[in-house]
């Protein structure tokens, strides 16, 4: 995942609050559980030390918020007393928290928004197709649609020479409105930066726009023989087929990531690709040389203490390395919030690497990096 929303928190320099809310249920005893959370998070932010002002903000936020609109919650970052960054969460936290500190609490982003992937689904006919954007905790965006031609699009039965130059006239207009589709998926992948692309509708229709298709879409797209371009052919089956769609496509991303790792870390007399563990992770954002973060939550590293300035790159493992950590007053942060904030500014990927892919190949502690060139890491 790009951290690429959070630039809002790089441009204050707190302290922060950051709180993430599960709204509960649209009831009436929902509402009550709602009114006593955010009291309870006031509370909790008033007794960590928050100033008034910045609390009162957040109150105000999180009373207006309703599960209607945020249905899985809503992780909110405020300092100043004004709330900088509001996030829609795609899956609801186990409880309410609130927290005060020197940086904004960026460790939880990871498993509630999570890396899931942004699926583009092209429902396509003989004419054309609709464009929709699926995520995570979210529902189902319009993302544009195509017309080609309307006529003619119906084969006939007869052996008729007239009726068989008709029905070419019929294959020319399948395969140019083939071609329109294709473009327009295309033009709508970029837009969108999908991760993955489902095609919907008739095998012959599908496939005619696969063919056609950049081999860059191409190599994430994927067809299923459930639903179709008609208004009520949704079904369970196909929302299944879209959702391993996406999920297929994430065990790649982070197959690919590890493979990677693994080949980067290889060898102690060359310069490495890879590193881990905290003092190496930190040198490298401190470098600008970060090219994606790898998280293993629940890893011991991350909630391991470092040191951090006002800036991002502004990180150490001890608070003596001033030459590291600037004029400002440093810190003690955890080593997980300062590395996602150091990965937000350098626009570095984030990787989450799932509970079930844990090996003794993957950052033993919890955190890792790729590297965007290699070199020898120095003693931090």
């Amino acid at each position: 995942m790009r951290l690429s929303f959070l630039q809002p928190l790089l441009d204050h320099p707190g302290p922060w609050a950051t709180v993430y809310f599960d709204p509960g249920q649209a009831d009436e005893s929902g509402a009550k559980r709602r009114e006593l959370s955010v009291r309870d998070v006031c509370r909790t932010l008033e007794q960590q030390g928050a100033d008034e002002a910045t609390t009162e903000a957040v109150r105000a936020e999180l009373t207006g918020l309703s599960p209607a609109q945020d249905p899985a919650g809503r992780a909110l970052f405020a300092t100043g007393g004004q709330i900088v960054l509001g996030h829609r969460l795609s899956r609801r936290p186990q409880a309410s928290s609130a927290s005060w500190g020197p940086l904004p609490r960026l460790a939880p982003l990871l498993e509630l928004s999570g890396q899931d992937p942004v699926c583009l689904v092209a429902f396509i006919d003989r004419t054309g197709a609709d464009f929709e954007l699926r995520e995570a905790g979210a529902r189902p965006q319009d993302s544009g649609h195509v017309e080609g031609e309307q006529w003619p699009v119906h084969r006939t039965a007869t052996a008729d020479w007239s009726e068989r130059h008709f029905q070419l006239k019929v294959e020319n207009t399948w395969e140019q409105n083939a071609a329109q589709v294709a473009e327009a998926l295309a033009a709508a992948h970029d837009e969108t930066g999908a991760d993955v692309v489902v095609l919907v509708g008739d095998p012959r229709e599908r496939r005619s726009v696969h063919d056609r298709l950049p081999d860059e879409v191409k190599a994430v797209t994927v067809e299923t023989e459930h639903g179709g371009r008609a208004a009520g052919s949704g079904s369970p089956a196909l929302d299944e087929a879209i959702e391993n769609a996406r999920q297929e496509c994430l065990r790649r991303r982070v197959e690919q990531t590890l493979d990677r790792f693994r080949a980067g870390r290889v060898g102690t007399d060359r310069p490495t690709d890879a590193v881990e563990g905290v003092p190496a992770v930190v040198d490298a954002a401190r470098q600008h040389r970060i090219d994606t973060l790898l998280v293993r939550p629940g890893g011991p590293d991350l909630h391991q203490e470092m040191w951090a300035g006002p800036e991002p790159d502004q990180v150490a493992v001890r608070r003596t390395d001033a030459d590291a950590l600037g004029d400002g007053s440093p810190a003690p942060v955890r080593a997980d919030d300062a590395l996602l904030r150091s990965a937000a500014a350098t626009s570095a990927d984030v990787v989450i690497i799932p509970f079930e892919e844990v090996s003794d190949d993957i950052p033993a502690g919890g955190l890792g990096a790729l590297l965007r060139w290699s070199y020898e890491p120095s003693a931090a």
